[in-house]
Order: C-alpha cells, then structure tokens, then sequence
C-alpha cells in the first residue's frame, strides 16, 4: 500500500488533516508521537501519517527527515495555511513551485536579497496543475463555501516572522523583492531543505490563504 506523510505546524491544521483519515491509530518513533490512518481517493487506498510539529523552518527540517526515515513514504506534504501577498483571496489554496528563503542574502547599507529556493516534486506539480481545473475535491469540504476556492500553483517565500500587516517593511520588501510569490509562511523552506535531501520522496507545499 502506498504511504504519505503529512506535516501541520500548528492543531487547526493537524485536526483539519485528521478528519479525512479513517482508522487512525498512535505511533510513536524516537519521540515524536505520530497518527497513522486510511485516506480513499480515485480507488486507491494510501497509509497516512500526521504529525503537528510547530512552527519554524528549523524544526519543519528536522522532522521531515524523521518522518521520512521512519515511514518511507512515497510523497510527503506540508499543509497548513499562510497568508497571501497578492492575487489570492481568503479561502484559496496554493500548492507551491518552489519556496523563497526571503531572509537569505547581504546586509551593506541596505540588504540584498540571495534567496535560497526549495523546489516542490515535478510530478506533484503536474498532479496539483491537473486536480485545480476539476470540481471533484470541493465535494469533499464539510460545507459549501459561501465563494468557491481558487486554487494557485505557484511560488511561496517562507521566512522566521510573523507578518501581522500588509503595511509592514516585511510585507513591501516581498512585494518587491518576489514578485512570483503569492503567499508567506514559516516552514516551507526547511521542509524542502530536508526533503531534496531524500530524492525518493516526493514533497509539497499545500497552504490555505487565512489572512
């Protein structure tokens, strides 16, 4: 039976996840205490295993590769949500290119970007271009939402900072400095760091825009 890992930085997320699995049942591998259950789709039955690991880069690096090493996944997600920097609305999905590093680069009289870039699994992106022209996944929304959710897949920039204001230095300087980029969050990079070194995985970026 083919096995997925899905990551959740914070409880919303994790319980959001875990709502779609049947049969889930505790384990735990150096620690970390994990559920694994039964997600159905497309008539294929996949092994899920969820873990919510908090926030941060550093730590969505270090459990990505625990993850990896006690499951052995095929394809391994990072879901939760983010908020937009242009283009999106509340309620849209994005599944991610690639990720920016946004605070990577050089600090003179003014800082200079050297973003540092995680990129997403081709085939995953091929697979999420081809899921976001069907209508099958809203079926599964415990409720009809009151606009229907686009879904983007596109460029995310994960950084260490919360951004509480599209007034911010932070939010202007991603707004000029990555253009591409259509949502900010704190974990996507790492995630990637550690998944590229695991080339048998296959590994996203999933977010919901929240703010």
């Amino acid at each position: 039976m083919p096995c997925a890992v899905i990551l959740t930085a914070i409880r919303v997320e994790y319980m959001a996840v875990r709502a779609y699995l049947k049969k889930c049942q505790e384990e735990v591998y150096r620690g970390t205490v994990y559920e694994k259950g039964r997600f159905s789709a497309n008539k294929r039955v996949w092994d899920v295993g969820i873990v919510e690991i908090g926030a941060g880069n550093s730590g969505a690096a270090q459990q990505a590769e625990r993850a990896i090493a006690y499951f052995q996944p095929q394809v391994i997600l990072f879901v939760g949500v983010a908020g937009g920097i242009k283009d999106v609305q509340l309620g849209d999905v994005v599944a991610s290119t690639k990720v920016y590093a946004y605070e990577s680069g050089k600090a003179e009289e003014t800082f200079k970007p050297r973003p540092e870039i995680g990129l997403s699994a081709y085939s995953l992106e091929q697979r999420a271009i081809a899921e976001a022209k069907k209508k099958d996944w809203l079926k599964r929304l415990p409720s009809p939402p009151e606009t229907t959710p686009t879904v983007f897949v596109a460029p995310i920039a994960a950084g260490e900072k919360v951004i509480a204001s599209t007034k911010s230095e932070v939010f202007q300087f991603l707004r000029s400095n990555y253009g591409d980029a259509v949502a900010v969050e704190m974990e996507g990079i790492g995630f990637l760091n550690a998944t590229h070194a695991n080339q048998q995985v296959s590994a996203m970026v999933i977010r919901g825009i929240s703010d």
